[in-house]
C-alpha cells in the first residue's frame, strides 16, 4: 500500500519535529556500559520472547544505552513490559499488537510505531492491516472485536476512559483480567511514546518510523 502525499507530508513534518535535532540525552558509550546493557537486553528479550538469541553489543538498540542511565527506573519499566508482553500475558498477541500500533499512531510516535510495525509483521499483522490501523476503528474490514479494541485505544487517548458501549463489546470477548491488562498495556505505550518522543530517540536502521508499513 502506498502512503498518500498529504499523509506523507504530515509524517515528514512530524519526523522533522522529533528527529530533526539531536537526542536530548545522548546514549552512554557502548563499551563503558557493555556488561550491564547486555544483561538488561538479554533479560528483556528473554522475558518477552523466550528463546531469543543474545545480541552482539553493536546490534543492541540505542534506547538501551540511553535508558541505562537510570537502571532502577528502567529495570522496573522492563518488568512491566515482560509481564504484559511475555508468556504471563493473558491478552492474545494479535490484540496486543493492534492496541500498541494504534496507540503509537495516535501519539504520532515514530520510534514506537516503526519498531512495532516490524514486530507485528513477524507476528502475522499484514501491511494492509497496518494501513487500516492508521485510519482506526472506523476503517472497513475489522471484525466487531477488533473494532472495539481499536475504539478503546481511541477513547482512552481522547477522553482517558473507555465508554460503556465499548466496554460491553469487549466484555463479550475478553475476561476481566484481559480487560485490565489491555488498559495497562495502552497506558504503558502512551508513556513510552512520551519519553521516546521527548528524548528525540533516533530511529534504528530498520525502523522507518511513521512511514513504516
Amino acid at each position: 500500500m502506498t502512503i498518500e502525499s498529504e499523509t506523507r507530508m504530515k509524517i515528514e513534518a512530524r519526523h522533522k519535529e522529533i528527529l530533526g535535532q539531536p537526542p536530548r540525552l545522548m546514549p552512554m558509550d557502548r563499551e563503558s556500559v557493555a556488561d550491564e546493557v547486555q544483561a538488561a537486553t538479554a533479560r528483556l528479550r528473554g522475558g518477552v520472547a523466550s528463546g531469543s538469541p543474545p545480541l552482539p553489543l553493536d546490534a543492541i538498540p540505542e534506547i538501551m544505552f540511553t535508558m541505562c542511565r537510570y537502571p532502577d527506573l528502567w529495570e522496573r519499566y522492563m518488568d512491566l513490559s515482560i509481564q504484559i508482553q511475555g508468556p504471563a500475558s493473558v491478552l492474545p498477541m494479535r490484540d496486543r499488537k493492534l492496541a500498541i500500533l494504534r496507540t503509537g499512531w495516535l501519539c504520532q510516535a515514530p520510534y514506537e510505531f516503526g519498531e512495532h510495525v516490524n514486530l507485528s509483521k513477524r507476528a502475522g499483522i499484514t501491511t494492509e492491516e497496518i494501513d487500516r490501523i492508521t485510519v482506526g476503528s472506523s476503517a472497513p474490514g475489522w471484525n466487531n472485536h477488533e473494532r472495539a479494541l481499536l475504539r478503546a485505544v481511541e477513547e482512552l487517548y481522547e477522553n482517558a476512559m473507555v465508554s460503556d458501549e465499548t466496554w460491553r463489546e469487549l466484555s463479550g470477548t475478553l475476561n476481566d483480567q484481559q480487560l485490565v491488562e489491555l488498559l495497562i498495556l495502552i497506558g504503558q505505550f502512551v508513556a513510552t511514546a512520551y519519553f521516546q518522543n521527548s528524548l528525540r530517540l533516533r530511529l534504528e536502521v530498520h525502523n522507518s518510523g511513521l512511514m513504516a508499513r
